[in-house]
């Protein structure tokens, strides 16, 4: 359950010793997009050197590259001997991806960015060992031959984040919302995470240490939702005992609907609480 991960470069010593100090929920070391392709080697030979010296305060994750390929093979032989990594994230998963969890015995993350994967989301989203759905705008509009912005900021991504989010609690995961490129516009990050939390993500991917305290707030219920929901919770089990089915609070109607999504809120606060989350 994480409300930040962030990404940080395989091939880049200085950024993943940065990282340490960083208070992400979760690490993703990168070896796919963001390490070249003639560097995939020693992008694996400084994590798995790193993984050894460093500690995070966090989960530590591996993006790894498409596991059909080479480099993805090798990936998946690296990450099953690494014991500090504890989640993998696949990218452009557009299948079951059981055999990535029986090949490492990590937990899985999928990310959904391609057409395929879109159209075979719910397939996806049934695998063995997996745990959360993350999706990427930039390569799904590079599959669809599309522009980026509509699907990045536009009128689908609304659509896009529903599927996303609809898949994985259609089968008990975690949906982590797409990275924020604009790394200097920190509003904008703050109201897409909103934006995200409104549509049930629990969670969102970031490039830049600087998105991690906004996205960990905003992702964090507030201790005024806290303190609501016990307002509903307990309001409305006390209509029950009286034989009634619905109860105003605070001039609001709270039927049997509200009454789970206060326990959904508060479910979730405790989980936060329980893994030491600020």
């Amino acid at each position: 359950m994480w409300r930040s991960m962030l990404y940080v470069p395989g091939v880049d010593e200085r950024k993943i010793r940065k990282s340490t100090r960083v208070e992400a929920d979760a690490v993703i070391l990168d070896l796919e997009d963001s390490v070249p392709q003639g560097r995939k080697d020693e992008a694996r030979n400084i994590v798995e050197r790193l993984l050894r010296e460093l500690e995070w305060s966090g989960d530590v994750c591996v993006r790894v590259n498409t596991p059909a390929s080479r480099d993805g093979i090798r990936d998946l032989e690296a990450v099953s001997r690494w014991d500090r990594v504890s989640c993998l994230l696949v990218p452009k998963a557009e299948a079951r991806l059981d055999t990535v969890y029986k090949a490492t015995g990590r937990s899985v993350v999928a990310i959904v960015e391609t057409a395929r994967g879109v159209l075979r989301v719910d397939e996806v989203a049934s695998s063995e060992g997996l745990v959360a759905l993350n999706w990427g705008p930039a390569d799904l509009a590079a599959s669809l031959g599309a522009s980026v912005e509509p699907l990045d900021t536009g009128v689908y991504t609304p659509i896009l984040r529903l599927l996303i989010a609809s898949a994985a609690r259609s089968y008990g995961l975690e949906p982590i919302d797409k990275v924020y490129f604009r790394v200097r516009e920190l509003e904008g990050l703050r109201r897409e995470c909103l934006e995200a939390k409104a549509i049930g993500f629990s969670g969102k991917t970031v490039i830049h240490p600087s998105h991690v305290p906004i996205v960990n707030e905003a992702f964090t219920p507030s201790r005024e939702e806290v303190e609501r929901a016990r307002r509903v919770v307990e309001a409305y089990e006390e209509a029950v005992r009286k034989g009634l089915g619905a109860v105003a609070v605070e001039d609001e109607l709270v039927d049997a609907v509200h009454y789970r999504l206060a326990l959904n809120l508060l479910r979730r606060a405790s989980r936060y609480v329980s893994k030491g989350y600020k």
